[in-house]
Parts: C-alpha cells; sequence; structure tokens
C-alpha cells in the first residue's frame, strides 16, 4: 500500500476546491493527458471522471468513480483502466496549523494491477504520488490561478 503525505501551505478549503474542480484533474494528477467530467455533479459520490494517459504511441482510456467523500476532509476514489483493473485512492486533507497535510493511500483493488503488484510496483507508486502531491500543492498554492480556489 504506498501511503505518502505533502504539506500544502494553505488550508484545507483551499486544497479540497482544487480537489472538487474536475477542470484541474488533469494538471495535479500523474499519467492523465486530458480529463472530461462525465457527470457534472463532481466530486459527489458516484460521479465520474474519464480520462486518457498516453506512453509514446500507446494510449488508454480509463474512468475515474468518486466512492466516498467528505467535503474539506475526505476524497476516496476508484481509478479504472480496462486491461489493468482498478485502484483505489484515498486522499484526507487534515489541518496542520494554518496549512494542510494531505495524505494520499493508493493500492490496487480488482483485476491484473493487483495480481503484479509488488514491492518495485510500489516503488513507482511512491514516485507517482510524489509527483502529484508536488503537483497538488503547487497548483494550491500559486498566485491568482490558486487563489480563486480558496
Amino acid at each position: 500500500m504506498a501511503v505518502r503525505n505533502q504539506l500544502v501551505h494553505r488550508p484545507p478549503h483551499a486544497v479540497w476546491a482544487v480537489l472538487a474542480d474536475p477542470t484541474l484533474y488533469g494538471e495535479w494528477v500523474v499519467g492523465p493527458s486530458e480529463s472530461t467530467p462525465l457527470d457534472q455533479l463532481w466530486p459527489e459520490v458516484g460521479s465520474r471522471l474519464r480520462y486518457t494517459v498516453r506512453l509514446g504511441p500507446w494510449s488508454t482510456e480509463g474512468v475515474t468513480t468518486v466512492r466516498h467523500r467528505e467535503p474539506g476532509r475526505e476524497l476516496e476514489l476508484e481509478a479504472s483502466f480496462q486491461t489493468l483493473g482498478t485502484a483505489r485512492i484515498f486522499l484526507q486533507l487534515r489541518p496542520w496549523g494554518e496549512e494542510t497535510l494531505v495524505v494520499c493511500d493508493e493500492h490496487p483493488l480488482r483485476g491484473l494491477g493487483g495480481t503484479l503488484h509488488n514491492p518495485a510496483v510500489e516503488a513507482l507508486l511512491q514516485l507517482r504520488h510524489r509527483g502529484m502531491l508536488a503537483r497538488l500543492a503547487r497548483i494550491v498554492e500559486r498566485g491568482p490561478a490558486g487563489a480563486r480556489h480558496a
């Protein structure tokens, strides 16, 4: 289970505003090159985003579904790729003084991804999370664009 955290120099409501904006998903999540909301209610439970992941000439589409949420505190997602199966991604926002400690916990849930899960895959997930959480922090903390979400 890949667990990583990042201190974001903004309050939890500012982080939540970015998580709740489906147009920003492709900016902070490592992997997707494009994302499109499939439902107008993101991040209500059951709402979905479709995204494309490209690696050179290869590309695939996936869908992420909100499975649980507590506005301003928790967002639990299930990311689904047809060939790889699904993964659970749990983001928790913990107040840390005037800032936010974002905790990300991801692990394979169903399919081939779970079968192939091993220490090497775990290390890759840790690298992915480092990049993803750093991107999230930059978006939340940046000037005017980040401020509009506060």
